[in-house]
C-alpha cells in the first residue's frame, strides 16, 4: 500500500492519472454502453476509455453513413416517403455499413462485461495508483468537480464539459467533429435565417446527411461529462479515505459491529 505510482508491480490498477486525463475502471451497465454504440458507433467504446477503437468506429460511421445517404433515407422514411428513401440509398456502401454497425454494439457490450470483471478484481487487489501528474504541457490531479457545471458547459458547446473534468482526448475529438458537423450541415447559417424569419430558406439550406449527427453528438457529450464527473468524484473520495486510513488512522482503531452505544 506504500506504492503511489503505476509501476506495474500490481496485476491490475483501478485508475491512472496522466496529463491527458483520468482513466479509471468502474462498474458500468452493458446495456447502456451498447445503447450508445447503437446511437452512434464509437460512443460506447469512448465511454469505456477505449479511444483507438472508439475513434475508428466513429470515423467509419461518419464516412460510411454520408456516402450511402443513410440519414437522408431515414428522414424520408420518417415522412412516409419510402420510395424516395429507397432511391436515395446507395447499396454499394450500405452493405458495408451494417456489419460494422452491429459489431460496434456487440463489442461494446462484451467489453463492458469483461471490464466489470476486471474492476472487481482490481478493487479486491486495492493497489495504490498515482493521483497527481505534472508534466511540461499540463497538470492533472484528482479532485471534486460539480456534475451540473460539466453538463452546463456541454450544453453550450460539446467538449467543454470534458475540458472541465480534464478529459483532454475526448474533448479535442468532440470539439473537432462538432465543428465539422456544424460546417457541413449549415446549421448555423440556418439558425441565422430562422432569426430573420426566412423559414423556407433556413430549411432548404440544411444538409440532413450531416445534420442528424449533431443530436447524438450533443447527447454523448452531456452524458459522458456528467457520468465521468460523478465517477471521478467517487474515485477522489475513495483515494482520500484510503490515504487518511493508512497515514493517520491508529492501527489499534476498530469498529465494533453489533454493539449499541449506551
Amino acid at each position: 500500500m506504500d506504492n503511489y505510482t503505476n509501476d506495474n508491480t500490481a496485476r491490475r490498477y483501478k485508475a491512472h492519472v496522466s496529463i491527458l486525463g483520468t482513466t479509471q475502471l468502474h462498474l458500468r451497465n452493458p446495456y447502456i454502453i451498447a445503447w450508445w454504440s447503437a446511437a452512434f458507433p464509437g460512443f460506447g467504446h469512448m465511454l469505456l476509455s477505449k479511444y483507438l477503437r472508439g475513434y475508428a468506429l466513429f470515423i467509419w460511421e461518419v464516412f460510411v453513413n454520408v456516402n450511402p445517404h443513410v440519414n437522408s433515407a431515414m428522414i424520408y422514411s420518417f415522412q412516409g416517403k419510402i420510395d424516395m428513401a429507397k432511391e436515395v440509398l446507395d447499396t454499394r456502401w450500405l452493405l458495408m455499413y451494417i456489419p460494422v454497425y452491429l459489431f460496434g454494439i456487440w463489442d461494446s457490450f462484451r467489453t463492458t462485461v469483461d471490464m466489470n470483471k476486471v474492476y472487481v478484481l482490481a478493487e479486491r487487489e486495492a493497489h495504490r495508483f498515482n493521483s497527481f501528474s505534472l508534466g511540461a504541457l499540463e497538470i492533472n490531479y484528482l479532485d471534486k468537480r460539480n456534475p451540473t457545471v460539466a453538463v452546463m458547459w456541454s450544453i453550450f458547446i460539446p467538449g467543454l464539459g470534458q475540458l472541465y473534468i480534464h478529459r483532454i482526448l475526448t474533448a479535442i475529438f468532440v470539439i473537432v467533429w462538432l465543428v465539422i458537423f456544424f460546417y457541413y450541415s449549415h446549421i448555423q447559417e440556418a439558425v441565422v435565417l430562422l432569426f430573420l424569419g426566412k423559414i423556407n430558406e433556413a430549411t432548404s439550406v440544411l444538409k440532413p446527411d450531416w445534420l442528424l449527427f449533431i443530436p447524438s453528438h450533443y447527447g454523448f457529450a452531456i452524458y459522458d461529462s456528467y457520468m465521468n464527473t460523478v465517477e471521478n468524484n467517487k474515485l477522489f473520495e475513495k483515494d482520500l479515505r484510503d490515504y487518511l486510513s493508512v497515514n493517520y488512522q491508529s492501527k489499534n482503531f476498530q469498529i465494533l459491529k453489533g454493539q449499541k452505544v449506551k
